[in-house]
């Protein structure tokens, strides 16, 4: 699910059921429409949260906003992958002033 909210592309990036890294990174691919040349490793996604060219929103100048639900299980049942996971959205928004991740908390699938 894509929306628009105060100038950024909104994208949700529901980790609901994943199970591992390479179950996070499909649904990175999926969710922000990641190129075919994505490497599906934790350098790749740090590489293209960081390259505004490669967002769904590019093409209209938007900042992007990523809503990230269905994390905790994920983060209880990976805690060491789950903090690389949060180190890379992490940095990538620091340098990126036109990206924001937000960790949805609550919900019922949570």
């Amino acid at each position: 699910m894509t929306h628009d909210v105060a100038g950024r592309h909104v994208v949700a990036l529901d980790l609901d059921g994943v199970a591992d890294k390479a179950g996070l990174m499909e649904r990175c691919v999926r969710a922000l429409e990641l190129p075919d040349w994505f490497g599906r490793n934790w350098d790749a996604l740090a590489d293209s949260l960081g390259d505004s060219s490669v967002w769904p929103a590019a093409a209209s100048g938007k900042g992007l906003l990523v809503v990230v639900t269905g994390w905790r299980p994920y983060a209880r049942t990976r805690p060491d992958e789950w903090e690389i996971a949060e180190d890379v959205f992490a940095q990538a928004a620091d340098r990126t002033p036109a990206l924001a991740v937000a960790l949805a908390l609550g919900g019922s699938h949570q």
